[in-house]
C-alpha cells in the first residue's frame, strides 16, 4: 500500500510547529517548556488527588454503563464534552487550564475530547500517528492533555512518545489494515525512524500529560488485567481555524475568541448521551 503525505491535501493545512515563546510560565517551569519545544511533551503533571480521580473514575464508569446500554463501545466516548457535565467540569477545570495556558496563552478553545478505554486483555492498539493528520484544523497549534483516569504503565498499554519527532513535519503513514487491530485508521510504521527514543508515558491515576498535535506516538494492546482507561482534552489558540464545518461542539474554556472560529456551548444541565447510529 502506498503511502499518504496528506489526508485532506484540498484543505492547504499548516501542518508545522509552532514553539512555545513564554519567558515567564506559570505552571510549567521554564525547562518544561523547553522540554515541549525540543522534545514535543511534557508529563508527569500532577492535577487531581487520588481522591478527586477516584470520584472522577465512578462517574465515568457510570456514563460507560450509559453509553454501552446506548449501543456504544469503549472507545466511543468522543467528542462528547458539550453534552456531559463530567467532561465539561474537566476542561474548565483551572489547574489543567493553568499548565495549557503557559503552551498557547490566555485564550483558549477546548474543541474535543475522548476517551479510550482499554479492557483488561484488549487485542487492539493505537497505531504511531501525528494526532494533526486527522484534523481538519489550520494551523497545528492543538497541545493535546492526556488524564490518566486509572495508573497506567506499559504493561496496560500505556502510549509511547517518539521524542523530538513533531519537528519533522507531516509524516507519511497508510491506511491502516484490519489486521492491525487499530483504534484509529493510520499508521505510521517504523517510528524509530523520526525523532529520538520511544517514551513511554507512564503515570499514576490523576496525573497529566501534554503533547503536540504533531508528535508521532502510538500504544500498544492492554496485555494486564487492568483496565487502561485515559481522557484525551483537546485545546487550542482561538486563531487556530476549524474547517470542512468543524467547531460546532466547542468550549471557550479561558478567555475569548478573539478570531470567531468557534461556537462556544454552555456547561448543560445533565449527560445527554447521543443516539446511536443505527
Amino acid at each position: 500500500m502506498a503511502a499518504v503525505q496528506d489526508a485532506m491535501p484540498d484543505l492547504g493545512r499548516d501542518l508545522s510547529f509552532y514553539p512555545t515563546e513564554n519567558p515567564s510560565p506559570a505552571a510549567l517551569t521554564a525547562e518544561q517548556i523547553r522540554q515541549y519545544n525540543e522534545r514535543g511533551y511534557v508529563f508527569p503533571l500532577d492535577v487531581f488527588s487520588a481522591s478527586e480521580i477516584a470520584v472522577h473514575r465512578t462517574y465515568f464508569d457510570g456514563l460507560m454503563d450509559k453509553a454501552m446500554a446506548a449501543g456504544w463501545n469503549s472507545c466511543s466516548i468522543n467528542g462528547w464534552q458539550a453534552k456531559c457535565t463530567g467532561i465539561y467540569d474537566l476542561v474548565s477545570d483551572p489547574r489543567i487550564l493553568d499548565y495549557v495556558e503557559d503552551l498557547l496563552g490566555e485564550n483558549l478553545v477546548c474543541w474535543a475530547t475522548h476517551y479510550f478505554s482499554k479492557m483488561p486483555g484488549d487485542t487492539k492498539r493505537v497505531a504511531y500517528h501525528q494526532d494533526a493528520s486527522y484534523w481538519p484544523l489550520s494551523p497545528s497549534k492543538t497541545v493535546t492533555v492526556w488524564l490518566a483516569i486509572d495508573d497506567v504503565d506499559l504493561e496496560n498499554g500505556a502510549m509511547e512518545f517518539v521524542a523530538g519527532s513533531h519537528r519533522d513535519g507531516q509524516i507519511a503513514f497508510e491506511w491502516s489494515k484490519p489486521e492491525e487491530e487499530n483504534v484509529l485508521s493510520q499508521s505510521v510504521h517504523d517510528p524509530g525512524r523520526y525523532g529520538g527514543e520511544a517514551v513511554a508515558v507512564e503515570m499514576a491515576a490523576g496525573q497529566i500529560s501534554l503533547h503536540s498535535d504533531m508528535l508521532l506516538h502510538g500504544s500498544e494492546p492492554n496485555a494486564s488485567d487492568r483496565r487502561r482507561c485515559g481522557l484525551t482534552m483537546r485545546f487550542a489558540p482561538p486563531d487556530v481555524k476549524p474547517l470542512n464545518s468543524w467547531g460546532g461542539t466547542a468550549i471557550v474554556c479561558r478567555g475569548r475568541d478573539t478570531h470567531g472560529h468557534w461556537t462556544h456551548n454552555e456547561r448543560p444541565v445533565r449527560d445527554e448521551i447521543p443516539q446511536r447510529a443505527p
